[in-house]
């Protein structure tokens, strides 16, 4: 495992780089609020499958210095690392409100992106009936001040996240558990009674949060306002993992996205919610980096 700090025209960015070295490439994109330590309890399967997995924080998250951001300028950070890295190519995998950015990755033409998977990803909230209707009236005020001043819209966006940036310093898990309480799933409380996925979870939202919320007010910018890219600009297979009893992003999303992207394939898990990668996490990384290998849409 290494850790490292990859310059971007005056900013820094976290990476993180883990796994088999010389295996193929999957690049993270971790959940908002969260960090580039999202999947730090699976980082022993990912090695065991010869997988190198890449994540980095956006900016404002973790490490990675602040700045505004967009899902094109997330893209163009993700290529950059690579770049950095010397890694060709690579899938990319975004988990909630990482998804639009691991999408982005691919709209870069030139194939380096082959493939990219979405565990539970936000759609674009502007073109899904409802969607607009869900925000609470915080998200409602910041969101009446796009386009027009981003600025202002993710300083409110970010206000929202000040109680969880406040439970977040307390010791332990309890409390930053505790924020999020009301809209875990059945199945998603039992995976938390387990110690090691409680203090994964606990310790990856500390460290998004360590410098303070700007980081989540840009992402709630950059898919609660207008996307700055094209959807149709993916070219590459796209795999869907939802859950039928997700309560942060449900499984009606996932299925607007499959109908939107024509290459791709849900995977819907029954009676599951929003944390299903704490138990999928292997099949994930297998379906990424099998090169030639079809994936069937499935339920289960």
């Amino acid at each position: 495992m290494r850790e490292v700090e990859i310059g971007r025209g005056g900013r820094a960015l976290r990476v993180r780089d883990v796994g088999e070295p010389g295996g193929a490439v999957v690049m993270y994109f971790h959940g908002t609020p969260s960090s580039r330590l999202d999947l730090c309890f699976g980082e022993q399967l990912a090695a065991e499958r010869g997988v190198r997995l890449v994540s980095f924080d956006r900016p404002g998250y973790g490490g990675s210095t602040p700045a505004p951001f967009g899902l094109a300028s997330i893209a163009a950070d993700a290529h950059a690392i690579a770049d950095e890295l010397g890694v060709a190519q690579f899938a990319a995998l975004g988990l909630s409100g990482g998804g639009p950015g691991a999408l982005a990755a691919a709209t870069i033409p030139g194939g380096r992106v082959v493939r990219v998977g979405i565990a539970s990803g936000v759609v674009p909230f502007q073109q899904v009936p409802g969607a607009l209707d869900e925000l609470d009236d915080n998200d409602r005020a910041a969101l009446a001040l796009l386009p027009g001043d981003p600025a202002a819209a993710a300083s409110a966006f970010a206000a929202g996240f000040e109680p969880l940036a406040e439970l977040s310093r307390e010791p332990g898990n309890a409390g930053i558990l505790s924020a999020f309480e009301g809209a875990l799933s059945s199945r998603d409380r039992e995976l938390l009674n387990d110690q090691r996925y409680a203090t994964a979870f606990a310790a990856t939202v500390r460290e998004g949060l360590s410098q303070g919320t700007g980081g989540g007010g840009w992402d709630n910018v950059s898919w609660i306002g207008e996307w700055d890219i094209d959807l149709s600009a993916v070219r590459c297979p796209v795999l869907l993992w939802y859950g039928t009893d997700d309560r942060f992003v449900p499984l009606a999303r996932g299925l607007w996205l499959s109908q939107q992207l024509p290459g791709a394939r849900l995977v819907v898990h029954e009676g599951e919610g929003h944390l299903g990668f704490f138990e999928h996490l292997g099949e994930m990384l297998d379906a990424l980096t099998e090169p030639s290998k079809e994936h069937p849409a499935s339920a289960g």
